[in-house]
């Protein structure tokens, strides 16, 4: 039976104004590219093709649109191997978890909104 909630992809999509992002765990499952930088191999950025992944077209499309985008992450110190590896690589996506009910919501833009006012800078992060 097809679900009817709507996909991530969708849901950005019809984003008319800003989207937040709050990560919150330290690994995901490995991925090819994690166990290419495990063994010293680093990605070619001159070599779009190479890199470029659907989520990242997802977010162009939506900035393009005039779209806000905000992303957070909450990481343990010190870092795991793959928060080392993903400052930088790009990780792997979960399973989305959607819900439209307000509490939640309210919740979780309160969290993210607390992060967000604390954060440091990616390009200011040191590992």
């Amino acid at each position: 039976m097809p679900s009817s909630v709507p996909s991530f992809a969708e849901l950005l999509g019809q984003c008319e104004r800003s989207a937040v992002h709050l990560e919150l765990r330290d690994s995901y499952a490995a991925t090819e590219r994690f166990e290419a930088w495990k063994r010293g191999e680093r990605i070619k950025w001159e070599d779009r093709e190479s890199w470029w992944h659907p989520y990242d077209q997802l977010i162009a499309d939506a900035v393009a649109r005039g779209v806000v985008i905000r992303r957070a992450r909450v990481v343990s110190e010190p870092v795991s191997e793959y928060i080392h590896w993903e400052l930088s690589g790009d990780g792997a996506v979960v399973e989305d978890e959607i819900t439209a009910d307000p509490e939640a919501v309210k919740l979780c833009f309160a969290a993210f909104e607390t992060v967000w006012e604390r954060a440091i800078p990616h390009h200011q992060y040191k590992v």
